[in-house]
Parts: C-alpha cells; sequence; structure tokens
C-alpha cells in the first residue's frame, strides 16, 4: 500500500545518519534522483483512487519536502571535498615533495675533471674571445700568409677589418698568444673553450668542438716537463696503470712536436672499433713552443722555452663515457642527458 510506503520512507528519512560527504550523496542518490523512491512514490500516485488522492497527495508532498530538507541539513555538515577549506584538506605534517636536480652535461663534467686535475699543478684558468683576427688566430702562431699549414684547419670566415680577416676561432691557441702579448713569463696555464672548423657533421666530426689547450712558459722547460705533466695527467683521468706513449707530429707552434696516445679504456689495449683495433687512441697533440711564436709575443727565446698541448674533450668524454656519436652532445636529448651524474654546483 502507497500509505504504509509513505510512513516507512518518512521514519527512514528522519532517523538517517551520515559521517561523511560519501553518505550524503547516497542518501541524494536513494531519495532525490530522478530514478529514486519519491519518483517512483509520485508514480504510483498516479494509479490511486480520487478519494485516496487528497490524504496521499498531501503526505507525499510533506515526505519530499522533508526528503530535501535532510540533504540540505547534511550538505551543510558533509560539503564536498573540493569545497573545503585548504585547513581541512591539508595535512601539514606530511614530508614535501623532494626536489629533482637536473643532470650536468657530460662535456661539462669533463671539462671541470680536467681543469682540476692541472690545478693540482699549478695552472690557472685563462679565457678569451671566440672571435678572432688572424694576428692572433694564425699569424703569432706562426702561420705566414699563403702558409701551407693553414690550409690544416678549415675555417669560418666573418669579414674583413682593416685588411684583417676577422673569423671564428679554430683553437683555443689564440687565448695563449694574447696571454703572452699582455703579460711577462713564468705562464701557467690551462684554456679550455669552444673551437670552430668548417667540417661535415658525422658521428665523428662537428663543425664546433671543445678543447682544452695549456701553455707553460719560463727559463729551462724541458721536453721532460711536457711528458711527465701529461703522463700525470693521464693516470689521473684514466687511472692508474694507463699506458701513454708519444709518436712524432707535426705543428706550425711547436717544434718538436708530437701526438700523444694513451692505452684504449674499452678494450683496455686488446682492439676495439673505437682505437681502429690498434689498442691505442691519440687524445692530444703536444710539442715545445717554437721560438718564432715566442718572439711574435715579445718572448725572448734565448732565456725563455716553454711547452703546449691540446686536447679535445669530446674525444676524451668519448673513451670516458663510451659515446659513439659525436652528435648527442648537441641534440639536447633529455633521454641521453640524463644518464649523467647531478650536481649541485
Amino acid at each position: 500500500m502507497l500509505q504504509e510506503k509513505i510512513q516507512q520512507y518518512s521514519e527512514e528519512i528522519a532517523q538517517f545518519a551520515a559521517k561523511s560527504h560519501k553518505d550524503t550523496e547516497a542518501f541524494r542518490l536513494r531519495f532525490l534522483v530522478a530514478k529514486g523512491i519519491v519518483r517512483n512514490l509520485f508514480d504510483e500516485f498516479k494509479s490511486v483512487s480520487p478519494e485516496e488522492k487528497r490524504t496521499l497527495g498531501k503526505a507525499l508532498n510533506e515526505l519530499k519536502q522533508a526528503a530535501e530538507e535532510k540533504y540540505k541539513t547534511l550538505q551543510e555538515q558533509y560539503p564536498p571535498t573540493a569545497q573545503r577549506s585548504t585547513q581541512e584538506t591539508t595535512d601539514l605534517t606530511l614530508p614535501g615533495e623532494g626536489f629533482i636536480f637536473g643532470s650536468r652535461h657530460p662535456l661539462s663534467l669533463v671539462r671541470k675533471e680536467i681543469v682540476e686535475i692541472f690545478k693540482k699543478l699549478g695552472f690557472t684558468v685563462a679565457d678569451g674571445p671566440e672571435i678572432e683576427d688572424d694576428w692572433h688566430n694564425f699569424t703569432a702562431l706562426n702561420f705566414p700568409p699563403e702558409h701551407p699549414a693553414r690550409d690544416m684547419q678549415d675555417t669560418f670566415f666573418i669579414k674583413k677589418q682593416d685588411g684583417n680577416d676577422i673569423a671564428l676561432r679554430t683553437h683555443t691557441s689564440s687565448v695563449q698568444v694574447r696571454m703572452m702579448e699582455s703579460g711577462k713569463p713564468p705562464f701557467r696555464a690551462i684554456m679550455p673553450g669552444r673551437v670552430y672548423r668548417n667540417e661535415a657533421i658525422s658521428a665523428r666530426a662537428h663543425c664546433f668542438f671543445h678543447q682544452v689547450e695549456g701553455l707553460y712558459v719560463d727559463e729551462n722547460v724541458s721536453f721532460a716537463d711536457l711528458k711527465q705533466t701529461l703522463y700525470y695527467f693521464v693516470q689521473e683521468l684514466f687511472g692508474e696503470g694507463t699506458k701513454v706513449r708519444f709518436r712524432p707530429s707535426y705543428f706550425p707552434f711547436t717544434e718538436p712536436s708530437a701526438e700523444m696516445d694513451i692505452s684504449c679504456t674499452i678494450c683496455k689495449g686488446h682492439g676495439c672499433n673505437m682505437c681502429k683495433r690498434t689498442g691505442w687512441v691519440e687524445i692530444l697533440g703536444c710539442g715545445m713552443v717554437d721560438p718564432n711564436v715566442l718572439e711574435n709575443c715579445g718572448i725572448d727565446s734565448g732565456r725563455y722555452s716553454g711547452f703546449a698541448f691540446g686536447m679535445g674533450i669530446e674525444r676524451i668524454t668519448n673513451l670516458k663515457y663510451e659515446i659513439k656519436d659525436l652528435r648527442l652532445f648537441s641534440e639536447n636529448d633529455v633521454r641521453f642527458l640524463s644518464q649523467f651524474e647531478s650536481e649541485l654546483i
């Protein structure tokens, strides 16, 4: 009977107690939605006799009003989570979210390590412009005009200024020239920086790369000093037991000149693709500073001598991290960069 249902649900509404917003929502779904109890009772009301409609209609409206008022009261007690105050929903005692530190670029990591090693030997760090004139980039370093040695480096020329070629520097040796021109011996410094050469980009070459060059000028500096300096550097960077060998070579600004190889750190000297199956990998060029270079910079070559060396940071990084494609260093691929250790400084 409809009368009994109205009485039953009226008592249920009056006795309903909620403990959370979830209970409030359950009340709404039971009584007030389109297919809820109140709507179903109104559908039944359509079929009652005319004599009963007056009495049942009043009771049914009272039931609907009681359900709506009950729901409104429950909403005030337990509002939806999104509408609650920050004080009610935020637990300030919970631990905060941790900071995610980015990774240092592998070239930056290796450059820093190289600089720290030479600092232990008393070398300072010097810097200079990446856009250079012909004198500092070539002529002062024993590259006379039209000299075939200039063809060893494909240069990005920018313009002529006062009859002088202006170009992107092809090596950081130009910083050595500026240092010797502006000061007096002794000099003991390294020059890390970016250099540019007009080369086709591939897995083994790029049009820009990074170098660390070094210079030591003083009285009675010998080739033995050069060898011991570089031997110490290799043992510190690649570990004790790394073998070293020097091969005669040619550079316009040093005489005698040599290229230095180390035993391959990947295959331990047994032969692999990195060392072209020889067991040795070239890492730098070096030599005694040519007297002409000293004289060009205003230094008495009869009193002073010195040595210089230069290495590519990319080549060193390849060996330390076994990276086979130089293009990865400049593509900013986060998947590649995130593999390297993070540092706060």
